[in-house]
């Protein structure tokens, strides 16, 4: 199976080239799509001197947002699979065999990968957040999962195109969950490493990001 690898970056330069060296590194078939969504550094620079093959770099004309990126990202995959990479070394692509074997086993056509339950290294605030979005999105969809917000989204193409996505910043997360399980396609989860960054280290999200997240999660049940 072909992997689309999206990798949504801004002002991510002390990271993005070793992200990329960990992708290419990781035993499957892929294609990496890096989305400069506008950066003001020299993230886009880096990326472009380290475009090959297997790696296209499209440049947003404006800073619109990780799901904006995410969503022009879509338009370019010709894989069978495409996963969701961070460019911030919090995930490991190493995890990407264990996270593809359930779609490759023809067992599921979308999965997550779970941080649950340790959560290593994150600080308490973000952990409260992580059980309240599993906890409200099991609740509102019966999702059954432990860990709604995780970078680690992996998709059949056919299933992730089909979806109307109309999200712009970190409300990837609880959009494409809601809509889903609306779907009634059943999220399974596959255990991966976690390696929390700090805000003093370049982590983007806010407080205010995680309240537009939960809402989203509100949003979504009664409309699509």
């Amino acid at each position: 199976m072909k992997v689309s690898v999206i990798i949504p970056v801004y002002n991510e330069r002390d990271t993005v080239s070793e992200t990329i060296a960990r992708v290419r590194a990781s035993p499957v078939e892929k294609e990496i799509i890096v989305v400069d969504d506008a950066s003001t550094d020299e993230t886009a620079e880096i990326v472009s001197s380290l475009a090959g093959d297997d790696l296209t770099l499209i440049r947003q004309a404006r800073n619109q947002g990780k799901g904006a990126a995410i969503r022009r990202g879509l338009e370019a995959v010709t894989g069978d699979v495409v996963i969701i990479q961070d460019a911030d070394l919090e995930y490991d692509p190493a995890d990407y065999p264990a996270l593809i074997a359930p779609i490759a086993a023809g067992e599921a056509t979308v999965v997550y990968g779970t941080r649950a339950p340790r959560f290593e290294g994150m600080r308490w605030p973000h952990r409260a957040f992580n059980w309240l979005a599993a906890a409200l999105a099991n609740l509102l969809y019966r999702a059954g999962i432990t860990d709604e917000a995780t970078c680690y989204k992996v998709f059949r193409t056919e299933v992730i195109r089909d979806i109307p996505l109309k999200c712009e910043r970190f409300e990837f997360c609880p959009e494409v969950t809601a809509k889903v399980r609306k779907r009634g396609i059943k999220i399974v989860e596959v255990p991966v490493s976690y390696h929390a960054r700090s805000v003093g280290a370049g982590k983007k999200i806010r407080w205010w990001d995680g309240v537009v997240a939960l809402w989203t999660l509100v949003k979504y049940r009664f409309r699509d």
